[in-house]
């Protein structure tokens, strides 16, 4: 049976970090704020992200640490699960990105740094053509894989294309779950990976943000029949990232859900000891990537199975 859960992180230290107008068009979770110099965010966003990776490798998780490049500027590469992901079949997938600044940020060499760790590479699907015809899919942003039962979650929005997940489905063999979520404001939530984390006995989730209730149930009945704890959260929960979760497990087995600090002090005690049912949290401050990057902690984690 395939994991779940991965002991190995592929994270991409960035060099150039700061508000990418691009972005903000759909991602109303990123806020701009132009009295900080972008030195001064690029530090912070460098502080944090350091700190993260030494938090996680405490706790036994292995991470591959990429270097971003300062030219061309890649203010969102440390977020590198949006256009790559690596399965355990030795697959590697590249996805369509709808920033043209984030098309930037696909790398080879970071592929040959992620083989040299131990990972085959027996099979490469290169989705980004599909950028020409303005259609999208940003990897495990867009969508949420339960590997154990081969299924591809995703709430559509402009970053993530119905007919690509028909695609996606037909290369990968996981079959796509497909519902729509919004924000407070109506607005599409532009990444699944915000308003859901799929864990190995439990899901968390905002079901608020699902405005059918058709669709709602839909899901509800999904997992349950593939055995998953529902955790509800939300919508306020989920603007603090409190959706943005991401389990993981260390060289001896542990398993982790790994959150942002705001994440974190979102939860009320009765959700973190649901949680704690599950497996253990682990979480870091990450403020200034969240408000100028509009993603958190999952967003900074490239999983890397089969190593």
């Amino acid at each position: 049976m395939p994991d779940q859960t991965t002991n190995t992180l592929l994270m991409v230290r960035p060099a150039r970090f700061g508000f990418n107008a691009e972005t903000a068009a759909n991602n109303a979770f990123q806020h701009n704020d132009t009295s900080r110099s972008p030195e001064a965010i690029q530090a912070s966003a460098v502080a944090e992200f350091d700190a993260f990776v030494e938090t996680l490798r405490r706790h036994g998780i292995r991470v591959l640490v990429a270097e971003d490049t300062p030219e061309p500027a890649k203010p969102d590469a440390v977020f590198p699960n949006n256009w790559i992901s690596f399965h355990a079949d030795g697959c590697v997938i590249t996805y369509p990105m709808f920033s043209s600044l984030r098309r930037l940020e696909r790398r080879e060499d970071v592929i040959e740094q992620v083989k040299a760790a131990g990972f085959q590479v027996r099979r490469r699907i290169c989705l980004e053509e599909y950028e020409q015809q303005g259609r999208f899919l940003e990897g495990t942003g867009s969508m949420i894989l339960d590997h154990v039962h081969r299924l591809a979650y995703a709430c559509l929005s402009p970053r993530t294309d119905a007919g690509l997940m028909e695609v996606f489905s037909r290369v990968s063999g996981y079959a796509p779950v497909l519902f729509h979520a919004v924000d407070a404001q109506g607005q599409a939530v532009y990444h699944t990976n915000v308003m859901m984390a799929m864990g190995e006995t439990f899901v968390v989730i905002c079901l608020d943000s699902v405005p059918s209730k058709e669709e709602q149930g839909m899901l509800e009945w999904r997992f349950k029949l593939t055995n998953k704890d529902i955790i509800s959260i939300s919508l306020e929960q989920m603007n603090a990232f409190a959706g943005n979760m991401l389990q993981v497990r260390n060289i001896a087995g542990e398993t982790f859900l790994v959150m942002s600090e705001q994440a974190y002090r979102s939860l009320n005690e009765e959700q973190v000891a649901r949680i704690q049912q599950h497996t253990q949290i682990l979480y870091s401050p990450l403020y200034t990537i969240e408000q100028y990057g509009g993603g958190s902690a999952r967003c900074m984690m490239a999983e890397v199975f089969g190593v």
